[in-house]
């Protein structure tokens, strides 16, 4: 009997010391895979668009997300998604997929593994602490399934920072917790709930790889075009005029200062503002296009916020799409920044009684996003929702509007829940007061 609880007492601390329960320390749970059925149920599509390819994802405080494909089973299923210094492992690539075999949503992206091949999961039926894990695409783990919203994110950019809510809770956001990332009830301004990629967004996707310039080539690019950047920024005042390329696009004056002359649409790779990268004109041309079959009940109008100040866009403060562009307020100065046309019917609007804000300048639409960190909720962003130009229609961009000149900008997504407002300096949200303090005018006669 002695012998038998002594022998307990062994195993007790031998289960106190042991690694496994840490869970900062995910263990190996195969020492080898079975390569037939690892190759089966982790196939790479071959035809899938990629926003991103071989990026690392990085956490707020600098480390990066990794696989170990011993970590799950013996085909790579189950593996957690652990936290590393940068370059200290293997399998910190990542692919961000917007379109492929198993992924049909707009505006939602899968997040794959480039050494396995395997998906970002959410499974809330697992035991807490090991629901987010890496799964077979398409949710079955043989690979043989299609689509599974456990694994589809919404994704419009990847301009950081960006979270990652799993299309089947919505409330819940992966969150780092020591080495590991779990999930938790979303939070705004949780670092611990903010990532970045390490490369700049591709212009060309689909064909299963695309061209992604990573942080030193975007870097080259924009010493190649500075001279061209400088010259595009004449219309400001002369010391704004012979910044270097880095401080145009980190200073948060150049909008302000330059809202007397108006900023040009560049024509050109130059510097901007988001994750530091170069505007692409290409890009911008599939991304941004005008509808020329939309009904527009305001044409090149001039909109003052409650404030009194007019909405200004600085084609520059976006990224290389121009998307997620802040709306600035300046001193309305009737500009070409500050002109905006009121769709009520085409492409992207097909609701009733609803407009889209679209900058007459760039032809992006003013756009709500509650996913986004809090004062960066509201930018301009590709019409339809899709960064790459290809949605439809997208909530968030529409507000209810039955005519007239004076309305409030209430996202239809948010259920007359949230209103856009004049913050600080920029077009920010706020919960709607239903009072009349948080109407905008609109500077313009309406189209016959």
């Amino acid at each position: 009997m002695y012998s038998s609880i002594l022998a307990l007492l062994s195993l007790q601390e031998f289960v106190a010391a042991s690694p496994i329960v840490s869970p900062s320390l995910p263990r190996r749970t195969v020492t080898e895979l079975n390569q037939a059925a690892f190759e089966e149920a982790q196939q790479p599509d071959t035809t899938a668009t990629k926003a991103l390819s071989g990026t690392q994802i990085r956490t707020s405080d600098g480390r990066c997300l990794f696989v170990d494909e011993l970590s799950g089973d013996f085909r790579a299923n189950l593996t957690p998604i652990q936290v590393a210094d940068c370059d200290s492992t293997d399998g910190q690539g990542w692919d961000v997929i917007t379109a492929g075999k198993h992924n049909n949503a707009q505006g939602s992206a899968l997040i794959v593994s480039t050494l396995t091949n395997a998906c970002f999961n959410f499974d809330p039926r697992r035991a807490s602490g090991n629901q987010v894990i890496l799964f077979s695409c398409g949710g079955r783990a043989d690979g043989g399934g299609d689509v599974t919203d456990s694994q589809l994110f919404p994704f419009n950019s990847s301009t950081e920072p960006i979270t990652f809510t799993p299309e089947n809770d919505l409330q819940s956001c992966l969150t780092v917790k020591g080495n590991v990332v779990d999930v938790a009830p979303c939070a705004a301004g949780n670092v611990a709930q903010q990532f970045s990629f390490s490369g700049t967004p591709a212009a060309s996707v689909g064909g299963g790889s695309a061209s992604i310039a990573t942080s030193a080539t975007s870097q080259l690019v924009a010493t190649e075009v500075s001279d061209t950047a400088t010259a595009t920024v004449t219309s400001q005042s002369s010391s704004q005029a012979s910044m270097s390329a880095s401080d145009i696009a980190s200073s948060p004056a150049a909008t302000t200062d330059a809202a007397v002359g108006g900023i040009p649409n560049p024509t050109e790779p130059v510097p901007v503002s988001r994750a530091g990268g170069v505007l692409q004109p290409t890009a911008v041309a599939q991304a941004q296009q005008r509808d020329e079959t939309a009904t527009r009940a305001f044409m090149s109008s001039s909109i003052k916020a409650p404030n009194g100040q007019c909405l200004f866009v600085d084609p520059t403060a976006g990224d290389f799409r121009e998307n997620l562009i802040p709306v600035s307020l300046v001193d309305c100065a009737g500009t070409p920044n500050e002109m905006f046309d009121i769709i009520t019917a085409g492409k992207h609007n097909n609701a009733q009684n609803s407009a889209l804000i679209v900058s007459t300048l760039t032809n992006g639409c003013i756009s709500f996003d509650g996913r986004r960190p809090a004062g960066d909720t509201v930018t301009l962003f590709s019409c339809g929702g899709r960064a790459d130009g290809g949605g439809d229609t997208n909530n968030g961009q529409l507000i209810p509007f039955t005519g007239g000149s004076s309305t409030v900008f209430a996202p239809v997504s948010e259920r007359n829940a949230t209103c856009l407002v004049a913050g600080d300096g920029r077009l920010d949200s706020a919960p709607c007061t239903n009072d009349g303090s948080q109407i905008f005018t609109i500077l313009g006669s309406c189209n016959p």
